[in-house]
């Protein structure tokens, strides 16, 4: 048996992070910890990471032995990163599920104010796609029943006490969940 193959294994996803258009990190979520187990080193992939991307027009790039894909979206960039042995579709189904998602959740707005807004879904849709750097779900729409989440996008002013106060409840369930 070749010694360059490698087992298979369900573990794909290696982190997934979202950083705004001047690198800023604003989620990130890492699955193997021996890859980068300090905050430090983990800053300095995501710069790295950023830096090579940032203006270049590819959706995939090859960076310290990780295969990362990205997409951006107005101030914002998401990336899915996985071993340099992993499927890069794999890895692709995966950032366009947590996209997609995200854009249907925050209405089409994907930028970089509404995902701090809506911080809280923005990481149970995460924790429904992946799950220890297991992929789970590759369907928007499974993942959004899933979560079940809506952004509200009506300013107080517009809601009913009823609607303000079962909104205030959702909210404290969800921060409870996680």
């Amino acid at each position: 048996m070749d010694s360059g193959l490698l087992e298979p294994s369900l573990y794909a996803v290696k982190a997934v992070f979202i950083l705004d258009n001047e690198g800023t990190r604003l989620l990130s979520k890492y699955y193997d910890l021996d890859l980068y187990p300090s905050q430090k080193e983990r800053e300095n992939f995501e710069r790295n990471v950023f830096n090579k991307t940032h203006k270049a027009d590819q959706e995939i790039a090859f960076l310290e032995g990780m295969t990362v894909v990205y997409k951006s979206s107005v101030d914002v960039f998401f990336y899915v990163v996985g071993s340099c042995q992993e499927n890069e579709l794999l890895l692709m189904a995966v950032l366009n599920c947590l996209f997609e998602t995200l854009a249907q959740i925050l209405r089409k707005n994907v930028e970089k104010r509404c995902l701090l807004d809506n911080l809280d879904g923005v990481f149970l849709v995460v924790d429904e796609i992946i799950d220890g750097g297991v992929i789970l779900e590759s369907d928007p729409q499974q993942v959004i029943q899933k979560v079940n989440y809506q952004a509200d996008d009506r300013p107080l002013s517009e809601q009913s006490v009823a609607q303000v106060l079962q909104s205030a409840k959702e909210q404290i369930k969800w921060s409870i969940l996680k």
